[in-house]
């Protein structure tokens, strides 16, 4: 029997990759994305015609209340949904002191809200089913905190404990849960996708000369392949279960990991903000 993967946030990046590569290997694929326009890519003729043919494009803005709901009647159509991936996020850079609370709150709806609500509209197909996977995109900063992005930290932290709750809670339905968590790629997220309050842009800002430092660090984690991504989850898409909940992914990732559970807190503090001025 053919599976189905939906993915959310499929118009670039992770997203558009996995999807690819898993109509690639024979899945059928439901690549859902907040602008359609961009959904030309997968019929650019880049792609071949064989393999576009096992992808089907959804509106969805996981944000948009009326787009949920439409959603929700479609998924309610579906015959099954054998894996979903929740990649729809964004990044909310800037200081505490400058990022305003709506702008907390909307990086929240996305990274957090968002993938809830998706989550629950797929939920009862796969306890119907009696099997699914859920493969939820998280981040290093889910389990490490970074300054300038408390907001996208927070909700990847909050991404987290939601994930595990999760997995709690349907391991007795025959549903895995896992999270993915990349280190810093080259991908929209970190460019044309990352957001910054007006302040963040002020050459007089307290912040400023800090700001330079920390873009500097984040730059040199994206020489890393984000197809590297796509590949683990389009793997863990065809495998029969997912055994671990945490899939860590990128240089480094791993070994910053293991820092952050054996190092006392103001040996990790320097090493972080060391690393930063160095950069």
């Amino acid at each position: 029997m053919k599976k189905t993967v939906l993915i959310t946030g499929a118009s670039s990046g992770f997203g558009f990759q996995t999807a690819v590569k898993c109509a690639e290997r024979g899945f059928h694929v439901i690549a859902t994305m907040r602008n359609m326009d961009k959904a030309k890519a997968f019929f650019s003729g880049d792609i071949d015609e064989e393999i576009t043919r096992r992808i089907e494009v959804w509106p969805l803005d996981v944000t948009d209340s009326f787009s949920l709901f439409e959603f929700e009647n479609r998924v309610q159509q579906t015959e099954r949904i054998d894996i979903l991936v929740n990649n729809a996020g964004y990044a909310l850079g800037g200081f505490v002191e400058q990022v305003p609370i709506e702008a907390y709150r909307r990086q929240f709806e996305t990274n957090l809200f968002g993938v809830i609500r998706v989550t629950q509209a797929i939920l009862p197909i796969m306890r119907r089913q009696k099997s699914g996977k859920i493969m939820n995109v998280s981040s290093v900063s889910g389990l490490i905190g970074f300054p300038g992005l408390s907001a996208y930290v927070a909700s990847k932290h909050a991404l987290e404990g939601f994930s595990e709750s999760l997995r709690l809670e349907m391991k007795p339905f025959g549903i895995d849960v896992a999270l993915i968590e990349p280190g810093s790629y080259q991908t929209n997220i970190w460019s044309s996708g990352m957001e910054l309050p007006e302040e963040a842009h002020n050459p007089d800002s307290p912040y400023a000369d800090y700001l330079k430092d920390l873009w500097k660090a984040m730059q040199q984690g994206k020489r890393s392949d984000p197809g590297d991504v796509s590949s683990l989850m389009t793997k863990l898409a065809g495998k029969d279960s997912l055994s671990r909940l945490r899939y860590p992914i990128g240089p480094g990732v791993r070994f910053n990991i293991i820092l952050k559970r054996v190092l006392p807190w103001t040996w990790l503090e320097k090493l972080i903000l060391s690393q930063i001025r160095s950069s």
